[in-house]
Formats: structure tokens, sequence, C-alpha cells
């Protein structure tokens, strides 16, 4: 999904690859042990992968995280095998699907988002579980700290509350005379996050920006939001982050576009669907990073000993057939600063 293309997954090749990771764990009790040990007895390991998109569309994170996987020299098929769990965008599903991971005794979960975490942690205290992407992991109450995460979860993480604040200031940059800002909002954001939107309001108050709140319930309520906008006289919209945004990308973006708001993203299938701005985490290099957490914990690294990293690399996208569509010229320093240029 978004602008970085990988291969997908058929279903069948996901059928076959459940079919043998059922087979294999008829053993295991998914307490993810040494590696060493497994590998004497010629045992593949089994990681349950979570993923916020929908089976249908490319699989560009977890390209990167096999990718992450084979340059510490495991080899797919033989030292490990994926079990691919998809929700749609829906984070109602993730119980469901982590209880289905647990039934096949995987022996490591990875989460991309916060739900994700909080709903693996619900239904494990033992198997570990490594975030490539949620957000705000100490705030959510799943790790104790980053220095010290206590428990079965470490990884990754990323300050949602930041990032809204630096995409709130790019969209005023982008438009210097902007005054009202439409944040759409999906009802799917864990109550632990609702920070997200006071802390927003409260750079959009320092920045001389009103927020006003959308909140879409389902994609039905997509085309809504972006019309009560228009009469509210939003000069601008900011999506605040949530897989459910993710998996109707194309929609949200071609809203955006029809109804001329400038929008700024951190899913990158939107900016490229007809979002101005897209700018977050680098989440190949995010996933890439999570196979050495992977890695370790199955060499015997206990999930509560390892700090929980903080990402280093960003990425700005700009969408100049949107910015000439909408009539906005770009400050040539924010087009420097930007890793691609949609032309």
């Amino acid at each position: 999904m978004g602008c970085w293309r990988g291969r997908r997954w058929s279903s069948a090749a996901t059928r076959a690859w459940e079919e043998v990771s059922a087979y294999e764990a008829q053993g295991l009790d998914g307490r993810g042990g040494p590696l060493a040990a497994d590998d004497q007895r010629g045992r593949r390991r089994a990681g349950g992968v979570l993923l916020a998109a929908s089976p249908s569309t490319p699989a560009a994170n977890l390209d990167a995280f096999r990718e992450g996987l084979r340059e510490l020299g495991h080899v797919e098929g033989q030292t490990y095998v994926v079990e691919p769990r998809w929700s749609d965008g829906e984070a109602g599903r993730w119980p469901a699907l982590v209880s289905d991971l647990i039934r096949l005794a995987v022996d490591i979960i990875v989460v991309p988002t916060t739900g994700a975490a909080l709903a693996a942690q619900k239904a494990t205290r033992t198997i570990p579980i490594v975030s490539t992407t949620a957000g705000a992991l100490v705030e959510a109450g799943v790790v104790a700290s980053l220095a010290r995460p206590g428990g079965n979860v470490t990884g990754l993480t990323n300050s949602q509350v930041d990032l809204s604040a630096k995409r709130l200031e790019l969209i005023k940059e982008t438009v210097p005379m902007l005054s009202r800002v439409a944040a759409l909002s999906s009802p799917f954001i864990p109550p632990a996050l609702g920070e997200i939107f006071v802390r927003q309001t409260e750079t959009a108050r320092t920045l001389g920006l009103r927020l006003d709140l959308y909140r879409v319930e389902r994609s039905d309520d997509l085309a809504g939001a972006f019309q009560a906008g228009i009469r509210a006289r939003e000069g601008a919209a900011i999506v605040i982050a949530n897989p459910f945004f993710g998996v109707h990308a194309t929609r949200v973006g071609k809203l955006a576009l029809q109804h001329k708001l400038p929008l700024i993203t951190g899913d990158p299938g939107i900016v490229e669907a007809g979002g101005l701005i897209y700018y977050s985490v680098g989440q190949a290099d995010a996933w890439r990073r999570s196979a050495t957490y992977v890695d370790r914990v199955l060499k015997g690294a206990k999930p509560s000993d390892l700090p929980v990293e903080q990402p280093t690399k960003f990425e700005l996208v700009i969408n100049m057939k949107t910015a000439k569509a909408l009539g906005l010229t770009i400050p040539p320093t924010l087009l420097l600063r930007a890793d691609q240029v949609i032309e």
C-alpha cells in the first residue's frame, strides 16, 4: 500500500503457509525459546504478523520485514514461516486474529498498531510481541518505559502526538493564510490515544489555527465529512492516523481532491490518490528494523530486556499534481526537504 510497491500474497499462498505452520505447530509451546535448541530439532519457527491493511493491497511493509530477516541470515520456508493476518482497517478484528495465531502456537507475534499491541498483550503474557510502528506504547500502558519495557512487548514505537503536530506545521507552511483545519477521526482509535486530538488542538492554537473534529464512523460517512468541512469553510484537512483511513486511502484522496481541500496524512496511499502531503515514520525502514527484534527474541532474548526504539527516519512526500490542481505554490524550501515528489 502507498508509494512503495511490493509483491502480493495470493490466497492460495496464504493457505499454503497456514497449512505448513499448523502442521509444524502441533508440538510448539508458543513461548519463543532459544533458536539454537529448535534448530537442533530442525524445526522452523512460526511468526504471526498482523497487518492493518487488506490482503488485496501490495504488502510493501511485509516485504521489508522479510528482507530484514533475510539480511540476518534467516531463510523463509527453511528457518521460519510467516502467518500473515489482515484486519482490513477494522480494529475490532484484532482480538479474533490474535486468537487465531495463538491457536496455531506461533513463536512470536508482530504488531503494527497500538490497538493490535493491546489486543495481543491482553490475549497472552507469554508469547513475545514485537511492535513495528505502534504509537505511544508507554502512554497506552503496553510497556512500562522505553528503556525497560517489562512484560512481553518490545520493538519500535512512535509519538503520534508529535507526528500530528509536525503535520499541522507542514500544512500551515504550505497554506500560509490557513485559519481552519478539519481533523478526520475514526472511532477505531484506542481510548489511551485520545489525547492526540487534545494535543493537536493545542498545537493548532499556537499556529493560529482552529481545529475542528469530524468523526467518520464508517466508509459511507467519508463523503459527508468532506461536504461538512466545505460548508464550514475549512481551509485544509488532516487525517488522524488510523488503519481505517489507510484501507479507504483511494477514496479519501479522491474526495480531498474533488472538494479542493489540501490534505495532509500519514498514509502514503492517500497522498498518491489525491492528498497533498504525506509525512510519517519511514514505514519500510521500521518494519525492516523490527526484524532485528524478532531475530534476538527467537535466539533467546527476553522482550522485557530489550529497550523500545523510537524511529530516526521520517519521510515527506508531496503530490505536485494535487498542488497544481488546487492552485497552490509549494514553498521551495519544502520541496527541497521532500523525499519524493509526485509529478
